[in-house]
């Protein structure tokens, strides 16, 4: 069955609590935590004191999205957390495989994003290393994009690679997913799926979160 990771990016912030009891008793899998540096992207969203008090209310196994520059560096403040999961992205890495290291040995399962304009070659000799693989689905940084039409052909491409090396990796999607995109990616081998408006912004989101896992 399709996992489903609300992003928080999409949340009421002034009601946060609010919307993390929502997720708490929705079917989500996961929670996804966007955090943005301004820098590696063109955007700030919110550090690590926001992040510790999610993690404090949060039931969820917590998918944390790095999309800042090195990464790495923050490996124990995001295992202080008790994140399932670590995803940092191929472009701001220059030495992935130490960083993926570096995830594995503090406990996490690791994540790689890759941008729209990376293709997904360049895991060929770090993907049995990888524990999901992201596949950006708009340009990094800002919600309530428009879907990059060819990401459907490039999750076909990746889903390929992981048969082929028979890796173990998920495939994770993330940026204009709605009820028109979600199935096509699914059937293009899609594993889990990032929404944020599109549930967040639902008159039910738990109905929403409901009926994304069951495409």
């Amino acid at each position: 069955m399709t996992k489903v990771s609300p992003s928080l990016l999409a949340a009421d912030f002034a009601n946060l609590s609010k919307d993390i009891d929502m997720i708490n008793r929705s079917e989500a899998d996961w929670l996804h935590l966007d955090v943005m540096d301004g820098v590696f992207v063109p955007n700030i969203s919110f550090g690590f004191p926001v992040l510790e008090a999610v993690a404090k209310i949060c039931r969820k196994p917590l998918d944390v999205h790095l999309m800042i520059i090195d990464p790495g560096k923050f490996t124990q403040q995001v295992k202080a957390l008790g994140a399932y999961m670590m995803n940092v992205h191929y472009e701001a890495c220059p030495h992935l495989h130490r960083t993926i290291q570096q995830i594995h040995d503090a406990g996490m399962k690791a994540g790689v994003t890759l941008n729209p304009h990376t293709p997904v070659n360049v895991l060929e000799d770090i993907i049995h290393d990888l524990d999901m693989v992201l596949l950006m689905t708009v340009n990094p940084g800002f919600g309530g994009q428009k879907f990059i039409e060819h990401s459907i052909d490039k999750v076909r491409r990746l889903k390929t690679l992981i048969q082929q090396t028979r890796s173990h990796a998920l495939i994770e999607v993330d940026g204009g997913v709605n009820g028109s995109t979600a199935p096509r990616l699914i059937q293009a081998g899609t594993d889990i799926l990032v929404a944020g408006s599109y549930v967040f912004g639902a008159p039910n989101p738990e109905e929403r979160i409901k009926e994304l896992k069951q495409l």
